[in-house]
């Protein structure tokens, strides 16, 4: 169960922004085998930032990545590609951090299409959540 504290605006804004300011490094960087495991981690931790952010926002402190990564599922927006292919991500970097997976220079440009089909419009639309006035 998820813990629900104040609402924090400042820090959810805050967090948004390191989100944006990793993806948009994590973007640049070329792509080949050995730097594989470095987008797909990153590609996801902007991710699950995203997700911490909106949840930060309306008070809750989640218990694991799964819950921030589910609180974006929630955002009805319009991707490329499928919003709950962001799970497969966690997964996989998952298996990076705790299993020595070594992930492709394929899986790289995988999740790097992921981010570029959903990231900004995930962005744009916790931003505007943050933005709203709050009851």
């Amino acid at each position: 169960m998820n813990r629900i504290k104040h609402p924090d605006r400042k820090k959810a804004l805050s967090i948004l922004s390191a989100s944006e300011r990793e993806m948009k490094f994590t973007l640049k960087q070329d792509i080949n085998d050995e730097s594989a495991f470095n987008i797909i981690r990153n590609v996801y931790e902007s991710f699950r930032m995203l997700g911490d952010a909106r949840l930060v926002f309306k008070g809750i402190v989640s218990k694991d990545h799964v819950e921030q990564i589910k609180e974006l599922e929630k955002i009805n927006v319009q991707t490329v590609r499928p919003i709950k292919l962001i799970d497969s991500l966690r997964r996989l970097r998952h298996n990076i951090n705790y299993y020595g997976y070594i992930p492709t220079k394929a899986e790289a440009e995988d999740a790097i299409s992921i981010a570029q089909s959903c990231f900004n419009p995930l962005l744009e639309e916790v931003k505007k959540e943050n933005l709203r006035p709050q009851n």
